[in-house]
């Protein structure tokens, strides 16, 4: 038997729930009086301080998983950054008091019914790190699924030092965390991304070598190609062209309609683990791989549909948080 909380934990908590799919305007709607989970073993319970939205949020929502999703009502949210406040059974490392952060769903298309826009939210120790402790609760919110993400692409590609790549959505969630993991934890020799004219400077910032203005230039007709080009946009058909002889291409959009990508294109979809967190906890307590957090942000608890509103609009730079959960 786990040890009673110290924490007072109610019954019930205030959260964002659907039950039935389509657009975050339409069927996202406020609850004040949803049950707290019961722990599993495997879990703990974070009180959650912030959350951050991922397109994989709306696609759910609008329901492109329905096949392997979890059964109504559902409250959304993959990422997570708050405290622990109970601690299941057979959980080893964390405590009561630890400040948590990582992305809650262990397989991304079957997720779990309670989601993180939730005052409080159960989650299995393996898919959790402990906060670095120079990041806020935002800045941890917003990295587990895209840091993740853009580590997991990077490791199937074979990545290694001395190689190039071209990043194609390079100010987004997942682009933003490859272009600095490419440069400052893999050691690329070349980092290209692609971007609107106004985020060029941000990609520069990162760490790109070299920032291409795609309303300007098509990647796939330079005249240079790359060892490895990292698709977080779904332009999988243009990528193989811009990918050198016996080079990979990975992406992270299913096709429309689904389809397997051109060779030598792959695509994956991510499993979540705390140990990635853990392996690039130096990466951010040093300051070299860093949140990028969309200026509009964070939003209130209260205007979660307009975040829903915001991502669905695909011009978010870094991402959409929301902030505080209460």
């Amino acid at each position: 038997m786990a040890a009673p909380s110290s924490f007072t934990i109610p019954s019930h908590n205030k959260a964002w729930v659907y039950s039935e799919y389509g657009s975050a305007v339409d069927v996202l709607k406020f609850d004040p009086n949803v049950p707290v989970p019961e722990l599993k073993d495997d879990q703990v319970l974070v009180k959650v301080a912030a959350a951050s939205l991922n397109p994989v949020d709306s696609k759910r929502m609008h329901g492109f998983i329905k096949a392997t999703d979890s059964p109504f009502p559902t409250i959304p949210g993959y990422d997570v950054a708050g405290v622990v406040v109970k601690v299941g059974s057979q959980v080893k490392n964390f405590k009561e008091g630890d400040e948590v952060f990582g992305d809650i769903n262990e397989a991304a298309l079957q997720p779990n019914r309670f989601g993180s826009l939730a005052e409080y939210t159960a989650v299995e120790e393996r898919v959790l790190s402990l906060k670095p402790n120079n990041l806020s609760f935002v800045e941890a919110a917003s990295l587990p699924l895209v840091i993740e993400t853009a580590y997991e692409g990077l490791e199937r590609t074979g990545f290694s030092a001395g190689k190039s790549i071209l990043v194609l959505g390079g100010a987004g969630g997942v682009g933003t965390q490859v272009i600095q993991l490419a440069k400052h934890v893999f050691g690329a020799s070349k980092v290209a991304a692609t971007a609107s004219t106004g985020k060029l400077e941000l990609l520069k910032s990162l760490g790109a070598d070299w920032a291409i203005d795609y309303t300007k230039e098509s990647f796939e007709d330079l005249p240079e190609k790359f060892d490895v080009v990292y698709d977080t946009v779904g332009q999988v058909e243009r990528a193989v062209k811009a990918v050198k002889e016996g080079g990979q291409v990975v992406t992270i959009v299913p096709q429309q309609p689904p389809a397997t990508p051109p060779p030598p294109a792959f695509i994956f979809i991510l499993t979540s683990k705390g140990s990635v967190l853990e392996k690039l906890k130096p990466y951010l307590e040093s300051g070299k791989v860093k949140p990028v957090i969309d200026p509009k942000g964070p939003f209130p608890f209260s205007k979660t549909v307009e975040a829903f509103s915001y991502l669905d609009t695909n011009r978010a730079t870094g991402k959409v948080v929301v902030y505080p959960i209460s």
